[in-house]
């Protein structure tokens, strides 16, 4: 029969190199670390993934381990650290996720009419702004739509302000006229 080794014989001869004792550990830990990642995340894939970060860091943390606790004990207080980030992590997701769908609260009626006929007139004045001359449009435009004054728009014409306003005052009567 053969001698169930301590878990500071363990360690010593993971830092000496033995993968295997190394193995040993992770097997002897891993149900405990599971069921306790388990019970404070209160489900499998998130105990899951507990249990993986913690294996890595215990193999990543082992060789500087002081034995100033158990490993139990030091096993135990990573898996709570790293369930209790977990956490704090799944509920700032959710708090967004909250977020974002009191952004998309459902409209009332009268609020999906009010946007139909806002799109409806914005399509109209958009066929109709088609139909007038380029010049006109793009003052039209400029001055409207992108709110420019009419040195604003002069500097990125190269047309005199008198023009522009002569080329809106044309827009604006044409377009009052289709409407």
């Amino acid at each position: 029969m053969t001698e169930t080794k301590s878990d500071s014989q363990l360690i010593q001869e993971f830092i000496s190199g033995s993968d295997n004792a190394f193995n040993i550990l992770a097997k002897r830990y891993q149900q405990k670390i599971y069921w306790h990642a388990r019970r404070m995340m209160g489900n499998h894939l998130d105990a899951d993934e507990i249990v993986q970060q913690v294996l890595l860091v215990m193999y990543n943390k082992l060789k500087t381990f002081n034995f100033q606790s158990s490993v139990y004990t030091w096993v135990y207080r990573i898996t709570s650290t790293r369930s209790l980030n977990l956490i704090r992590k799944n509920k700032l997701t959710s708090l967004f996720a909250i977020e974002d769908k009191e952004k998309e609260t459902i409209k009332s009626d009268s609020d999906i009419i009010s946007d139909l006929e806002k799109r409806e007139k914005i399509e109209k004045i958009q066929r109709y702004l088609l139909k007038i001359p380029p010049k006109q449009r793009e003052v039209f435009v400029l001055r409207n739509f992108d709110e420019l004054s009419y040195e604003e728009i002069s500097e990125i014409t190269g047309r005199s302000v008198g023009a522009l306003k002569a080329n809106y005052f044309h827009a604006f009567n044409k377009l009052k006229e289709m409407m």
